[in-house]
């Protein structure tokens, strides 16, 4: 077997755990901002409608939604759209390079779901099975 054959037979897999794995950490954030865990103090007493608050909600559902693979080019692209935002609002103004301005998770995120918006969520998802599923009845 040569390395192009694993990489095809990987490659739809692998997105699959991308996808999984961002929605991870989105859920991560979101449980931080709405329900205090993990715990960091900045969010703590957090308005829900508040731009972190409204930030959150989009986290929560967007990252469960991303988990399963459900509106997955949809969802990327928003929530890609949103950590565009979270950079330049909260951390650009704190100076231009990502690593100093504690801004470079917020440009991975924007980046891996701009990419996830234009590759879909990969073989472990639930839309493409959804699809293949209606086309068949």
């Amino acid at each position: 077997m040569n390395f192009e054959a694993i990489a095809a037979f990987a490659a739809p897999r692998l997105l699959s755990v991308l996808r999984i794995i961002t929605a991870l950490l989105l859920l991560q954030h979101a449980a931080s901002k709405l329900f205090g865990f993990p715990h960091v103090a900045y969010f703590d007493n957090l308005p829900v409608l508040s731009l972190l608050g409204i930030a959150g909600l989009l986290e929560l559902i967007g990252g469960a939604l991303l988990l399963f693979g459900i509106a997955t080019r949809l969802v990327s692209f928003i929530l890609s759209g949103e950590m565009a935002f979270a950079y330049f609002i909260g951390h650009a103004p704190n100076g231009f390079f990502p690593m100093l301005n504690l801004g470079e998770p917020a440009v991975l995120l924007c980046f891996i779901l701009l990419y996830l918006a234009a590759a879909g969520g990969g073989e472990w998802s639930l839309s493409p099975a959804r699809g293949a599923r209606l086309a068949t009845a």
